[in-house]
């Protein structure tokens, strides 16, 4: 059952009936896109690994292409696909779009992120620049796997906090939270599936 609900045609049907709520941008805007491709038993979503730095409160994190909107930028669709071109060489006007999630506010971060979803046939190349550490595939069902899910105590910006996480990549890598860790949550939900763990009522969340 859940194979049928994780094809892409189930995917792109869910979506194109789906109505997102749209948040106002009253804050720093960001937007990002989830790219899936066909696979076998269910589709892949593509991820990166921000590479390190001191400004970026996403650093070394893992979570989708994308980056804050500028005043250019008639639209954060339009964002997301300028910022997945400039960090992975991939012009996502050469693939299908599906539809957008839920917008989400930051936790604590003062910010608002948008999430738009595409599909390739295929694994297109990547070609990861200077702000992307690591890109890689996984898959959907995999990421529904609840031996993969926990709750982690650590530091976020000088503040303790323990999360639900995803460990996608195994011992001593970058664990799947916060901001990203929602927004799955919000995709999963459209296809009548439950992902992972609830927030801590009291913690961190960005």
């Amino acid at each position: 059952m859940t194979d049928t609900l994780l094809s892409l045609s189930a995917i792109r049907q869910a979506l194109a009936a789906y109505r997102p709520q749209v948040l106002a941008a009253d804050r720093p805007h960001a937007a990002v896109a989830l790219l899936l491709a066909e696979a076998r038993p269910a589709a892949e979503a593509l991820f990166i690994v921000r590479a390190p730095h001191d400004r970026d409160p996403w650093s070394g994190d893992i979570g989708f292409p994308g980056g804050r909107v500028t005043a250019g930028d008639c639209q954060p669709r339009r964002t997301a696909e300028r910022e997945t071109a400039e960090e992975l060489a991939l012009d996502l006007a050469t693939v299908d779009y599906l539809g957008r999630l839920d917008d989400l506010y930051g936790a604590t971060l003062p910010i608002l992120v948008s999430c738009f979803v595409y599909v390739a046939g295929n694994r297109p190349h990547l070609i990861p620049n200077q702000e992307v550490e690591a890109a890689f595939w996984f898959p959907l069902d995999r990421l529904l796997d609840p031996r993969r899910h926990r709750l982690e105590s650590f530091d976020y910006r000088g503040h303790p906090t323990t999360q639900p996480v995803a460990d996608l990549l195994g011992p001593g890598q970058p664990l799947l939270w916060g901001i990203t860790y929602r927004l799955l949550r919000n995709f999963f939900s459209i296809l009548d599936l439950s992902f992972g763990l609830s927030p801590c009522p009291a913690g961190v969340s960005r």
